[in-house]
């Protein structure tokens, strides 16, 4: 007799969401690899990372506000390795918690 589990409804609602990072050659001469451990660092100290997805991006078009960001359709701007902690309590962190809660 062969059993076969089917996942419950609270598995198929675990999708994650994606947080784009931008990864363009503007935001690399901007520092963008000095940003990367940062935030993976916070969306593990958050305890996100069921929940969200921290993906790689060319050019997200507003480079010349500094290292930009996405989630859903917000674009966060003017990031950088000084105020990514800050910016990413006070602006991404209630963004995707709105949406994952």
């Amino acid at each position: 007799m062969r059993i076969s589990l089917l996942p419950t409804p609270s598995f198929l609602d675990m999708k994650k969401e994606n947080l784009y990072l931008c990864m363009g050659s503007a935001c690399h001469q901007l520092g963008v690899y000095e940003v990367l451990p940062k935030l993976q660092s916070m969306i593990s100290e958050y305890k996100l990372e069921d929940k969200i997805e921290l993906k790689g991006s060319f050019c997200l078009e507003s480079c010349s506000d500094g290292i930009v960001m996405k989630y859903k359709n917000q674009v966060f701007i003017k990031i950088n390795s000084e105020n990514i902690e800050q910016k990413f309590k006070d602006e991404i962190l209630p963004s995707i918690m709105k949406i994952v809660n």
